[in-house]
């Protein structure tokens, strides 16, 4: 690495390709709750879980641009893990074509358990950044993952 403060692109690029599949190697490991383990959970649950934990109750629409996927999606997901019993649907008293979407407050505890290492060690990370910092690594990766996936603007 180079002894200045920064690192050149060859550098930031070499160090990057080595540690991103420890840290997604890492979270896919992240343990579910022993509570929430018989119900077949998986990574797409746990964004859509996230937001419903930091942002409370949303509708299906919100959620559905949150996660950037389509309604329906969300509609299928939401259908499941209430079936499953982790998250309570409910009409919306201002228009009843609209659906609230709650994690279920038997599960909630069990949630952010699943949640808060992350949580923490993103919140370590971070800190110490100014909001500007944060900015521009949030926008790093995600114009990290529009590059991979191919969706580069």
């Amino acid at each position: 690495m180079s002894t200045d403060e920064g690192l050149s692109l060859d550098e930031g690029v070499r160090t990057l390709l080595l540690l991103m599949p420890r840290l997604v190697g890492r979270a896919k490991r992240t343990p579910v709750p022993e509570s929430l383990q018989a119900l077949d959970l998986a990574p797409r649950h746990l964004s859509l879980l996230s937001y419903l934990l930091f942002d409370g109750p949303l509708t299906v629409n919100e959620l559905a641009a949150r996660l950037e996927v389509a309604p329906a999606t969300v509609s299928l997901m939401v259908g499941d893990l209430s079936r499953k019993g982790v998250v309570d649907r409910r009409e919306d008293d201002a228009d009843r074509r609209r659906t609230i979407v709650s994690i279920a407050e038997a599960n909630r505890k069990a949630v952010d358990a699943w949640l808060a290492r992350g949580a923490r060690a993103w919140r370590s990370a971070l800190e110490p950044l100014t909001s500007e910092q944060r900015r521009m690594f949030v926008e790093t990766l995600r114009a990290y993952e529009r590059a991979v996936t191919g969706d580069a603007e």
